[in-house]
């Protein structure tokens, strides 16, 4: 099993062409600090550090499968807004082909603003108008998906979210449509009427979203999802039924009875868009007739990396890869990116309006001092990459001595940090040239330097300085073990 997962995350998925049908968003996370209460009424003072847009509803499905590799195209309706042309963009920059988008005067695009404040979620404010489609845009989506499925697509997905764009009449068209060309269409759920996703492939509720279909409250027990589950698949003539049930993790419900399986464990940090992650997998394993154990295996994987981050996620196609091969996701082969391979990943993550923080130094002998100066760094935004002097780049700043440890060793510790999303090596004294290739949205210095004195300034978006913590170095930590040998 673990075999054909492996080659299908490292080859087969990236031929899988997958199509969104959905309610397509904008989503908004405006984080601040919180340190007082206001004198005008009893509510948390909110100071604002920063802003990230990210695709949300259906877009986020596709925004998923395109992190995973997947070559993805998507329909959905926005407004002739401000939020739909930022959304389109993200997509754009996403590598989403986003020509089956119809652009409507008379639509509000929805967008879903979070307030964060200390890194927990303190409000949510929605911009929405819905509406169905018109009869003239309802066919201009079946064009859209006629022409992909001649030009041979692998999956359909219907993303409901119950704005307007997925009703009775286009939901059942696309799946017809669909099953005359043997695609699977998998349906993330809306509401308590299923009739419209009769003779999908799959759906793929949570447990609320089945307790609903059902009409009463089910336990999250195998027994009665299993029971419970069997009815309403067939009922609704569904070859799969797939059953999210938070840290329970999923079930599949098929011709023959079920298969359960465990969530992995992970810190949970925000359950945002997790949904959206096991659909973008189970569509992807789908498409490409992966068994029904390994799907769900994957799905646990990606959704366990999608929830230990904060807001919507979309997991990469390397981090699931990497959760497959080990239990946990311990890079123990772990080798420093290029610089090629770093610039990738900057602009991937500024493309997803992710923030990158970016700092350098030789971390000889990694000890509190480092640690505590790379988390307070990471702190300041959603990606942080560290620049490591090589070894002959430390000789010329510290002397023949030095390094204690190689570049890859160091490496290996660096990346072994939850705080540390990659490292990248540079030969220079100062990584001014290495900035001038990623260009991070923020750089940070450690010491008492002054913003004009720190090298590559001018390729970043921001300057942090942040004091080093009193009483540890490299320096200090060799003198002693030296007066400790004498």
């Amino acid at each position: 099993m673990r075999q054909d997962g492996e080659k299908f995350l490292s080859e087969d998925i990236l031929k899988v062409k997958a199509a969104v049908i959905g309610d397509v968003m904008m989503d908004q996370y405006v984080t601040g600090s919180v340190n007082r209460i206001s004198p005008e009424a009893p509510v948390p003072v909110n100071l604002i550090k920063g802003e990230r847009n990210v695709p949300g509803g259906a877009a986020n499905t596709a925004a998923n499968l395109a992190s995973l590799g997947c070559q993805v195209f998507v329909s959905g309706i926005v407004g002739n807004d401000q939020n739909g042309k930022m959304l389109l963009d993200l997509l754009k920059n996403a590598g989403i082909d986003s020509n089956g988008i119809l652009v409507s005067d008379d639509y509000q695009t929805t967008a879903k603003i979070r307030i964060l404040g200390a890194g927990q979620q303190m409000m949510r404010l929605d911009y929405e108008r819905t509406r169905k489609l018109t009869d003239d845009e309802c066919e201009s989506v079946m064009e859209w998906l006629c022409g992909l499925l001649k030009a041979g697509l692998d999956c359909v997905v219907i993303s409901d979210y119950g704005k307007g764009m997925i009703d009775d009449i286009l939901s059942q068209k696309i799946i017809k449509k669909a099953n005359e060309y043997n695609v699977p269409v998998l349906v993330d759920p809306k509401g308590s009427d299923w009739e419209k996703y009769d003779g999908a492939y799959g759906i793929t509720p949570n447990l609320k979203e089945l307790s609903d279909c059902a009409g009463k409250s089910i336990p999250n027990e195998s027994a009665p999802i299993e029971a419970e589950g069997k009815r309403i698949r067939e009922k609704f003539h569904l070859k799969y039924l797939f059953v999210t049930r938070s840290e329970r993790g999923i079930t599949c419900i098929m011709d023959g009875g079920a298969i359960h399986r465990a969530s992995v464990a992970q810190d949970v940090f925000d359950v945002s868009g997790a949904g959206d992650t096991v659909m973008a997998v189970t569509a992807a394993c789908a498409a490409a007739g992966i068994d029904m154990e390994t799907t769900l295996e994957l799905a646990n994987r990606a959704a366990g990396i999608a929830v230990s981050h904060v807001g919507t996620y979309q997991v990469e196609r390397k981090e699931v890869l990497d959760a497959w091969r080990d239990n946990e996701p311990v890079r123990l082969d772990y080798l420093p990116l290029t610089w090629k391979e770093a610039e990738n990943k900057v602009n991937l993550w500024k493309a997803r309006g992710e923030t990158v923080v970016f700092t350098n130094g030789c971390f000889d002998i990694l000890h509190r001092g480092h640690v505590t100066y790379l988390q307070k760094a990471a702190s300041l935004g959603d990606h942080l990459i560290v620049g490591l002097n090589s070894d002959d780049s430390v000789k010329m700043l510290k002397g023949e001595d030095r390094p204690v440890n190689r570049e890859n060793d160091r490496s290996f510790m660096l990346a072994a940090l939850r705080c540390v999303d990659d490292v990248v090596v540079f030969g220079e004294e100062t990584p001014e040239k290495l900035l001038s290739h990623l260009k991070p949205d923020i750089l940070v210095k450690g010491g008492d330097y002054k913003a004009e004195e720190v090298a590559g300034r001018q390729y970043a978006g921001s300057m942090e300085i942040l004091p080093f913590v009193d009483g540890y170095s490299t320096t200090g930590v060799i003198k002693k073990i030296k007066r400790e040998k004498q």
